[in-house]
């Protein structure tokens, strides 16, 4: 599975299906005259759930719905492609970020806000830092829907105590721990560079806790020399000197974080940490259950930067996935209606959290304690709650490139 999809896209059958299927209900989305469309990836646990759902809607509705299904590196492309011509879905999934505000600017995706301020219990049950990813220029064109997925560092525990080692606060402190590791036959840090999304994180991560939000939103905005900003620089030099160290060993090029096998690295102790999303549970939980069950898998926070502006409890990440409505859907209004009466549902709130998600609203920490891995779970609430900002993940973030003209 790619990063951008990790987590499972969950919610009860009821509720769930409810929320991606009747937003088109008794109408003819702009997909087809015969079938309201909703667009969604591939995932073989929620397929089972929809499929399910579709049946039951079908059997009391007079216009059928039709979930059509993307892998994840074909969806965006495809997407792009239909939305404003007749075969666009009525409701579809994404990542909030560059491609949503790309949607919006070519007036493609309906502008949720005035649905939003005339529900404010709705719309004030999210964290804002979450739901504020799918604004743009002050509107809201999407709704968390999912779980939050924050990156943050994992280590191994009997790894870092064998060294006499804590998980390090600061870049400092990560510093003198990759010397103490390294002189214990130890990798620092796994870090599968086969795929440059991974090696992304800490850039991203570093420019911000060096020159905060503004730095990257600069970037977002596309204003002039943005790129060039000394945070910018002085991050590239710090991941740089992070490789000189020899903080991900000499072979992290080669390592890739799909077939498991960066897990693994962290999990049977040949590394000691790993910066990655919160998806990786969920990884190891399949690949090593035992290093999980034992208590052996720690995590925190990314480590502060001595001097740096960024605020050490921002966060960097996927803060959820989000759903919008087709601004040319013939019934938008009722669409949009419907979204919010199922977001409002403390069932499908319920339902997420037995389903180890962790959604992104407010004062369910109580839920978050009686759950699987409740450990996890609200360290990673507490974690987006009392972030102060919440990065979306760069290749998320920033729109895909322009063609150019020939």
């Amino acid at each position: 599975m790619s990063r951008t999809h990790r987590t499972r896209v969950i919610g009860s059958t009821s509720l769930a299906l409810s929320l991606l299927l009747a937003t088109g209900c008794g109408t003819s989305g702009p997909g087809g005259a015969d079938t309201v469309q909703v667009w969604a990836l591939e995932d073989a646990a929620v397929n089972e759930i929809v499929e399910r759902g579709i049946e039951a809607h079908n059997a009391s509705h007079d216009v059928p719905a039709e979930l059509v299904t993307f892998v994840n590196d074909a969806y965006k492309q495809r997407l792009q492609v239909a939305l404003g011509s007749p075969n666009a879905p009525d409701v579809f999934f994404n990542w909030g970020g560059g491609n949503l505000a790309q949607y919006a600017d070519q007036g493609r995706v309906l502008d949720l806000t005035p649905a939003l301020d005339d529900n404010p219990g709705f719309r004030d049950a999210f964290l804002p830092s979450v739901l504020d990813v799918a604004a743009i220029d002050g509107s809201y064109y999407g709704v968390p829907l999912l779980g939050v997925q924050p990156v943050v560092m994992y280590y191994n525990k009997p790894v870092l105590a064998a060294a006499g080692l804590q998980p390090p606060r600061t870049l400092a402190e990560l510093h003198e721990a990759i010397d103490v590791l390294q002189a214990d036959g130890v990798t620092p840090i796994v870090l599968p560079g086969a795929q440059g999304w991974t090696q992304l994180m800490w850039f991203s991560y570093l420019v911000d806790r060096i020159g905060g939000p503004d730095v990257f939103q600069a970037i977002v905005d596309e204003e002039e020399g943005a790129w060039r900003h000394p945070a910018v620089l002085e991050a590239m030099e710090a991941c740089q000197d992070l490789v000189d160290r020899g903080a991900f060993g000499t072979n992290f090029t080669s390592i890739d974080y799909d077939n498991g096998s960066a897990s693994t690295l962290l999990a049977t102790g040949e590394s000691a940490m790993f910066l990655m999303g919160s998806w990786d549970l969920a990884q190891q939980m399949d690949a090593n259950p035992e290093f999980v069950e034992n208590g052996d898998l720690g995590f925190t926070s990314f480590p502060a930067v001595e001097g740096g502006a960024g605020d050490p409890d921002a966060i960097v990440g996927n803060p959820s996935n989000y759903f919008s409505v087709n601004s040319d859907s013939e019934h938008a209004d009722a669409a949009t209606d419907f979204l919010v009466e199922t977001m409002a549902s403390e069932e499908y709130v319920a339902e997420l959290i037995r389903e180890g998600q962790v959604p992104a609203v407010e004062g369910i920490e109580d839920q978050l304690q009686e759950s699987d891995h409740a450990e996890f779970a609200t360290f990673t609430h507490a974690l987006v709650s009392e972030a102060p900002t919440f990065t979306q993940s760069w290749d998320q973030a920033l729109p895909p490139p322009r063609p150019r003209p020939c």
